[in-house]
Order: structure tokens, then C-alpha cells, then sequence
């Protein structure tokens, strides 16, 4: 019995010693993606178009490499979009909803972040609008200002 509970131990204490070493020791902090970004976009159904969009760091709920956005979305000729967004790392998922509810113009994005070789910062979006005239898709670059 005394051996059995002995090698149960020994078992588990390799397992734990392994899984700490598997775990990553520290998480990088976050990157803030707030600013004020130039658009180009290419929608499935209005076709070429141009934006604004902003995004600001909600600070008080991020943590880790996890970062909270209020964002926004200025398209001359169709209207604010309002919504949130949430990063890991340097990709972030994007929700956005015209102001203008009628339309049912709102969907979901997913944007990668990176620099360019001007150094700035930039996102390339792709996104999904499920009920906006049967339903849509779209791309967008962006850079920041």
C-alpha cells in the first residue's frame, strides 16, 4: 500500500512539474490599438467605399494580453456604426450595428494588426453580416493616423 501511495505521489509530482514548464511563466501585456484609423473597405453588396473608424481601450476591462475597445465606424454617405471590440494579441473581433436599426446593417468582424513599412499601425478586417440585405461579407484596411 505504502509503495502504490508512494508512486502515485512520484507520478504526480512529475505530471505538475511538467505542466508548469508547459504554462507560459508570464503574460505579455496587452496592446492599446486605440486611435483614429483611414479606411478603405470593399463590401459585398455597396461595393468600394471609405471610413473612419475609432477605437478606444476600455483599461478597466483588459487584463493580460486581453484588451476591451469602444469602437466606431464613420462611412460617408451610410452612417455611424457603433460597437465594441476584444484583442488577443494582435487580432481582434469587432461588433458593430448602424445607427439606423432599420437596415439591419450590423454584423461581426475579425482584424489582424500589424506595422507597416511606413511604421504604422494598420488592420485588415474581414466581416460578416448575417441578416443586412439577405446577407453580406466584406474586407477593410485600415490605417492609423
Amino acid at each position: 500500500m505504502k509503495s502504490m501511495l508512494l508512486g502515485t505521489l512520484l507520478i504526480s509530482a512529475v505530471f505538475s512539474a511538467h505542466a508548469e514548464k508547459s504554462l507560459p511563466r508570464t503574460v505579455q501585456p496587452y496592446v492599446d490599438f486605440s486611435g483614429v484609423y483611414t479606411c478603405t473597405g470593399d463590401d459585398a453588396h455597396e461595393g468600394k467605399y471609405t471610413g473612419k473608424v475609432t477605437m478606444q481601450l476600455k483599461p478597466e476591462h483588459s487584463k493580460g494580453s486581453y484588451a476591451s475597445y469602444d469602437f466606431k465606424l464613420e462611412v460617408p454617405d451610410y452612417g455611424t456604426y457603433l460597437g465594441h471590440a476584444a484583442a488577443n494579441g494582435n487580432v481582434a473581433a469587432m461588433h458593430f450595428a448602424l445607427t439606423d436599426q432599420l437596415t439591419k446593417d450590423y454584423g461581426t468582424g475579425i482584424a489582424q494588426f500589424k506595422v507597416n513599412k511606413q511604421g504604422q499601425l494598420t488592420f485588415h478586417k474581414f466581416y460578416f453580416e448575417p441578416e443586412f440585405k439577405g446577407g453580406n461579407t466584406g474586407l477593410e484596411d485600415c490605417v492609423r493616423q
